[in-house]
């Protein structure tokens, strides 16, 4: 199998700032704001509090989004998706997808829940209150906000940055992918930070 070299992977984290990414149907992807810093927070899922700590020791792949995406988030968490199909079942163990809801007022955990297993059962839904969402987004550079549809049944899309982070088992923000980054580079930035580099 073809393994893209960490140069190439690397300079396109080094850019994503730079990049647009593709607007939706009905909604519009937003670049992230200044080069975030990341940090632990504390949301909630079905479960109960989701804290980022506790998935210490795991790669985490965060992605900010909502259930009624048109087409981005779909299209996201079906490349992270291949991604970790692509993945041994011991690597597995230590990866753990995060989709954060921005829209927690039809984003219910039941939702959430539905949504994220249809993607992968390692994903997991988690929101909070408008208060707590934007703090988070906030540490992660992300934005979002709503915009009215006329004649609509959804009453509204979300416009939202549409890019994937990956933090390392130590809590550090490392990898930052753009919206449609191949599933192959997600792969080898997920693999690089298992082995330890």
């Amino acid at each position: 199998m073809y393994r893209l070299p960490l140069s190439k992977l690397i300079l396109l984290v080094a850019i994503v700032s730079s990049m647009s990414g593709q607007a939706a149907q009905q909604d519009k992807v937003l670049d992230i704001g200044d080069m975030p810093l990341g940090g632990d927070f504390t949301l909630h899922s079905s479960q109960g509090e989701f804290s980022l700590e506790q998935l210490r020791g795991q790669v985490v792949l965060l992605f900010f989004g909502y259930t009624k995406c048109p087409d981005v988030c779909p299209t996201s968490l079906a490349f992270l998706t291949q991604a970790l199909n692509e993945l041994t079942d011991d690597e597995l163990k230590s990866v753990q997808g995060v989709f954060i809801s921005v829209d927690p007022k039809r984003d219910s955990y039941e939702v959430l829940d539905e949504y994220v297993n249809y993607f992968h059962t390692k994903l997991i839904g988690v929101t909070g209150s408008e208060t707590e969402i934007a703090a988070v987004a906030k540490l992660y550079g992300a934005q979002y906000y709503e915009v009215a549809l006329e004649d609509s049944a959804f009453g509204y899309v979300v416009n939202h940055s549409a890019v994937t982070y990956l933090i390392t088992p130590e809590g550090i923000l490392r990898f930052v992918f753009p919206h449609e980054t191949p599933p192959s580079i997600i792969l080898e930035a997920i693999r690089h930070v298992l082995s330890g580099n």
